[in-house]
């Protein structure tokens, strides 16, 4: 098996006429933590987009496990081995949380009748608990997913994307709008998660990853300016110009 997961290879991606990507060509390795991080208008969200399949890109490929993905439709990407949580949480607020969570594994098993009664798949009922178990849910099954604090409804999307047991999770901005409590709180889960799969961290809070992530890559104005380990990055000094507004010495 490859150390390589994931590839981007050359990727760009246009706008009509507004250049967002540039010629981004990156390996992610499995088992790591991977962030992408970079000020604001960087690219960061396009390029998570791109390997997320939201879109395609304009030219280049994204290759996942040996396999060209390129273009490849976004519902298909459980089925490969990605799961992705966006920026925008995206739960079903009027539904209890344990019961986010099992429509999210039945419809893994039977696309076409989601909504078809608990009692016909009862082992998904221990696999919902054991997921909310992971996120630190247990004691909010039963509520209203939409009564949640904002950093839990995140927990419980990221519970939802773990359904399809995937090999590689894509969190976007995961600790956007939470308090410092919260934060910290996802910053462990993230932890916690990238010990048993591969992540990839889209953040633009760089002090935020710098203790938790294995390799860094570094977006400015579409293109990638640097990458390595949190130490190669804290010492570069074109990063440290750009991104952190410091002059060289």
């Amino acid at each position: 098996m490859s150390d390589i997961i994931l590839s981007a290879q050359s990727v760009g991606r246009t706008f009509g006429a507004f250049r967002a990507l540039s010629g981004i060509s990156v390996d992610f390795q499995r088992g790591k933590l991977t962030s992408i991080i970079g000020p604001n208008g960087a690219g960061k969200s396009t390029f998570f987009n791109l390997l997320s399949g939201a879109f395609p890109p304009s030219e280049g490929r994204i290759v996942f496990e040996g396999r060209d993905i390129t273009g490849t439709p976004q519902h298909k990407f459980a089925a490969l081995g990605i799961a992705k949580s966006f920026q925008i949480t995206n739960v079903f607020p009027q539904l209890p949380v344990h019961e986010n969570v099992r429509v999210a594994l039945q419809a893994l098993v039977s696309r076409y009748q989601i909504w078809q009664p608990r009692s016909s798949l009862p082992e998904l009922a221990d696999k919902a608990d054991a997921l909310l178990a992971t996120v630190g849910l247990t004691d909010r099954r039963l509520r209203a997913a939409g009564t949640m604090a904002h950093g839990e409804q995140r927990a419980l999307e990221i519970a939802m994307a773990l359904a399809a047991n995937p090999r590689l999770l894509l969190l976007d901005e995961p600790t956007a709008g939470m308090s410092p409590e919260e934060t910290k709180a996802m910053m462990d889960l993230i932890v916690k998660l990238a010990s048993e799969r591969t992540v990839v961290l889209v953040e633009h809070k760089m002090k935020l990853v710098m203790g938790i992530s294995d390799r860094l890559l570094v977006l400015h104005h579409g293109e990638l300016l640097a990458e390595g380990t949190p130490d190669d990055i804290r010492h570069n000094d074109t990063v440290k110009r750009v991104y952190l507004g410091q002059r060289e010495h």
